[in-house]
């Protein structure tokens, strides 16, 4: 059977929906708790990797030195074109893992659900080419990716924090928001999650905007996790690792292909 492997940073953020629809889809996956003290590989066994989100920011390895074996794990995926998914945090670490920039969010913490705009390169895209031209998912997250990594394809857009999706490599996404939760778990976060007044009043707003949304949210949601298990039970389907990256892709060493005659050029943005 196709299975993923999934690490989960913070206790408060479990698969849960996004758990449900790849079992939907026939696939198996075997979660790692390193908050719980269980350790992170440093290799895959399985045939794709998913890393959820957290409360701890990406560069928080004094606190949780666990995350550079994350970051480590996300370069390894990406070297080895292995199917992945970063959500918020995990996509956060993905960004920085390959050469992209993530700092605390000059706009203060986004709460609630986000609007994105896709961008053009979406269309032709496996994860985002079947989504609609505007979606709106839920959103929590102080920090932000300021900066893609090199050779990332920018997938969706929004304001004030623009990096909401994007790809690095043939396989490799990263998403700021989370397709992958219910509202439920959403009221949780933003009952416990800050003693300060305005993030308070933020999330009490935001979980109105989940709990009023939702019916647009998780069919979008779906949408998206069908098409990333589609995706890995291609790969896995197909034995050899995936097919040529697509046209203007770079592999993590910045090596482009030309879309023409499957040449590598080395080059810049």
């Amino acid at each position: 059977m196709v299975s993923v492997l999934v690490i989960q940073p913070d206790e408060t953020d479990p698969p849960e929906r996004l758990g449900d629809w790849l079992r939907e889809a026939g696939i198996e996956f075997r979660v790692i708790r390193p908050y719980a003290g269980e350790a992170v590989p440093d290799s895959i066994a399985e045939d794709a990797l998913v890393v959820l989100g957290g409360d701890m920011g990406a560069h928080d390895e004094s606190d949780h030195p666990w995350l550079a074996d994350i970051k480590e794990l996300l370069r390894t995926a990406v070297a080895s074109e292995t199917p992945t998914l970063g959500i918020c945090l995990g996509g956060q670490l993905l960004a920085a893992a390959t050469g992209g920039r993530v700092e605390r969010g000059s706009d203060g913490t986004e709460a609630g659900t986000v609007v994105s705009d896709l961008r053009p390169e979406a269309a032709a895209d496996p994860l985002f080419g079947g989504l609609p031209a505007r979606i709106r998912m839920m959103t929590m997250h102080r920090d932000a990716i300021t900066e893609l990594p090199p050779g990332a394809v920018w997938l969706a857009d929004s304001d004030p924090y623009p990096h909401q999706g994007f790809r690095v490599g043939p396989a490799a996404w990263g998403v700021q928001f989370h397709p992958e939760i219910s509202p439920a778990t959403y009221r949780g976060w933003a009952e416990s999650s800050t003693d300060d007044a305005d993030e308070q009043q933020r999330g009490i707003d935001g979980v109105a905007q989940a709990e009023k949304y939702d019916d647009e949210i998780a069919p979008v949601a779906k949408s998206l996790a069908d098409a990333f298990a589609a995706f890995v039970i291609d790969h896995a389907g197909r034995g050899l690792g995936p097919g040529p990256m697509p046209a203007g892709a770079r592999d993590p060493q910045g090596r482009q292909r030309s879309g023409l005659d499957g040449e590598e050029q080395e080059g810049g943005q």
